[in-house]
Parts: C-alpha cells; sequence; structure tokens
C-alpha cells in the first residue's frame, strides 16, 4: 500500500473489509504514542490486554471455519473477519508491550492460559470441529461485534491516543462485522424449520456467556476517561439484539449466567476448558521453533 504511515491508513482507508495490521511492519508506526498525563501504565497495559485478546481469541476461532464455512462467499467473509480482528489485537497488543517489555508476538505466542484476559465467549468452541455448528457461530459473532462496536464507539473518545486511534478504525470494521451476523441470523432464524431450531440453539449455547461482557472489571474501574464502564453499553447492546432477534423470529433466551471460579472469570484469567486447546493449536508453530520468522 501507498500510505505513508499507519496513522494515514487507519484515518484514510475506504474499504470496509481491509484489515489495519497489514501493509506496514510495525504495528504502531505513525501513531501518536504518548502516554496520558496522570495514566498508571501498568492499568493501562492490562485494558490493552484484556480487549485486544478479545479480538486475538474471537479472530484465531474464526479462522477455524477456513475451507470449512456453508458456501464459499461466506469462507471468504469470515476469514476477512478474522483478519479485521488480528490487526485490531496487533495494534493493541503492541501498545501494553510498551509498557510490559513483550513485542506483539510474545505476548500472543509466549503467554500461558492464565495470562490472557479475553472474555469467555471469545474462547468457546462453536466449531467446525465435532460438534461445531455454523449458527452458533453466527450467534456469537452476532453478540460480540453488537457488544464491540458500542464499546468502539465510546473509545474513540478515550484520553490514550492509540485506543482512539484503533477505535476510530475498528468501528468501520465492526459495523460490517454487525451487519454480517445480523443477516445471517435473520436468514437461518426466519428460513426452514431446521435452520430456525439450529439458530434457537445457537443463540441458547452463547447467551449463559453474554452477562460477563458488561461486568465491570477493577482495571476498567481504576482508568476514568481512558477505559469505558461495559455495564454502560447494555442498553444499547440489548436494543440492537432485541430488534435483530425479532426480525428473525427469535425468542431472547432466558438471562443466565455461566459458572465462575471463586467469582472470577476470563478477565481474571481464569478460562474454559476450550482454552488450552486454542493456545495449543495457536502457539504450537512459534513454541516450536523459537525465533523463527515468516
Amino acid at each position: 500500500m501507498s500510505f505513508d504511515n499507519a496513522y494515514e491508513s487507519l484515518l484514510g482507508h475506504e474499504d470496509a473489509h481491509w484489515a489495519f495490521g497489514t501493509g506496514f511492519s510495525e504495528a504502531l508506526s505513525g501513531v501518536n504514542r504518548e502516554f496520558p498525563t496522570g495514566v498508571d501504565r501498568d492499568a493501562l497495559a492490562a485494558y490493552c490486554l484484556m480487549v485486544g485478546d478479545d479480538a486475538l481469541i474471537l479472530s484465531q476461532r474464526l479462522s477455524e471455519w477456513c475451507s470449512r464455512a456453508p458456501e464459499l462467499e461466506e469462507d471468504i467473509a469470515l476469514a476477512n473477519i478474522a483478519l479485521d480482528l488480528l490487526g485490531q489485537a496487533r495494534m493493541l497488543l503492541t501498545r501494553a508491550g510498551e509498557v510490559l517489555g513483550r513485542d506483539e508476538d510474545a505476548l500472543a505466542y509466549l503467554r500461558d492460559e492464565r495470562e490472557f484476559r479475553n472474555v469467555h465467549l471469545a474462547e468457546i468452541d462453536c466449531g467446525p470441529g465435532p460438534g461445531g455448528d455454523f449458527a452458533t457461530t453466527i450467534a456469537r459473532l452476532l453478540v460480540f461485534s453488537s457488544w464491540r462496536l458500542a464499546l468502539f464507539s465510546c473509545l474513540r473518545g478515550s484520553a490514550d491516543p492509540v485506543l482512539a486511534a484503533v477505535a476510530e478504525k475498528g468501528l468501520k470494521e465492526l459495523a460490517y462485522h454487525r451487519d454480517h451476523a445480523a443477516q445471517w441470523t435473520v436468514r437461518l432464524g426466519d428460513g426452514t424449520d431446521e435452520s430456525h431450531r439450529r439458530m434457537q440453539a445457537g443463540l441458547e449455547r452463547v447467551w449463559p456467556f453474554v452477562d460477563e461482557l458488561f461486568a465491570r472489571h477493577r482495571v476498567e474501574a481504576a482508568l476514568t476517561g481512558v477505559a469505558v464502564d461495559p455495564a454502560s453499553l447494555r442498553s444499547e447492546v440489548d436494543g440492537v439484539l432485541d430488534a435483530v432477534l425479532s426480525a428473525a423470529g427469535l425468542t431472547r433466551p432466558a438471562d443466565r449466567r455461566a459458572a465462575r471460579v471463586a467469582g472470577m472469570a476470563g478477565r481474571d484469567g481464569v478460562h474454559t476448558e476450550a482454552m488450552g486447546f486454542l493456545l495449543a493449536e495457536m502457539q504450537h508453530l512459534h513454541r516450536s521453533l523459537p525465533g523463527a520468522v515468516w
């Protein structure tokens, strides 16, 4: 690409399907990297890990559908969404690494399970392996993208210039992710009896992990003016989800929370059984050939 720096590409590219994270070798090249005055840098790094890990882990999950989606166009669409999220993860992990003294690759490939801070919704196994289901993947993408779009809308005003830049660029991508998932939700929910049944079942599978998205963590509470209180997003996200489910003829599942361990969940480094298997696959090559580049 012909951009002089990454910041120009963040703000000026018109292709909603373009994944920032490509076209330049350094993830934050050209972006204002000054730290806001009076902000706890360790807390900022932890928050960037939270938001970055959400994107990284769901990107890995969506990439599992490559060559396995129900039609070629959808195969490409899910791969593009995965790349968008990977681009967001690159920049956020790089920002965290400026404080932690580790680059984006080290944070992605050399952390253990307890060091990851993503929400459980991103990691649960929806497919395409044994028992995997496309409708469940769409249900997760609908919930995740609706929530993340609302989050990024608020993060545009963050006092941290990197978070603000990532959010500004990510809005266009996330709007596409949400619309894509909404279209599939309506198509399946308002389709055949079988597609309706499976779409409803997909919603039931992911719904226990919705509540975690809106639980305020102590890191977010410590970053006034930088982070977003996720509880403030609930009304907007619920409105979007209710509208889509109504159009699809689907029933909103009963609110129920997935079990926690001593009150802890993904933001605290406590994950589901699926996370270990996901990391084993994602990190295998880097750990097997340490220092390798490609």
